[in-house]
């Protein structure tokens, strides 16, 4: 009987293809999903039919027509927000370019709103976006 001494061959699978693929696929779904990042306090938004995309981040103060106000994710009143406004990081950028946003109810008075103007062009704050929905 006469014997080999051919090693046999195996099959081998080279997997760093897929791998490749697979981690592309996952950076094109990171990078085309957004993710927004809303506070869970509910009003109604007025409509505007001219209204422009701004930047959320930085500051959000938000007025419910029953009178309660939020700054960012705490519940403040006009005395308390001058005094949260005043203590804020602005994480070494100027108050005057640090982004805030106003979410007022469609039936928060013109009266509130000004006040809350008032109060954050005392404390330096003058970068200002209202936030509405669209029509």
């Amino acid at each position: 009987m006469k014997v080999s001494n051919r090693k046999k061959r195996g099959v081998n699978v080279d997997l760093t293809p897929m791998i490749d693929v697979v981690f592309q696929l996952i950076l094109f779904f990171l990078v085309s999903t957004t993710f927004a990042v809303l506070p869970a306090i509910n009003v109604n938004l007025p409509e505007s039919s001219t209204a422009q995309g701004a930047d959320i981040a930085g500051i959000t103060i938000t007025m419910q027509s029953n009178g309660k106000m939020w700054f960012n994710d705490e519940q403040v009143s006009f005395t308390t927000l001058g005094e949260r406004l005043a203590s804020f990081d602005t994480e070494g950028r100027k108050k005057d370019e640090y982004p805030v946003t106003l979410e007022a109810d469609e039936n928060v008075t013109n009266g509130s709103i000004v006040k809350v103007f008032d109060v954050l062009r005392t404390e330096g704050f003058v970068s200002i976006n209202l936030r509405t929905t669209d029509k």
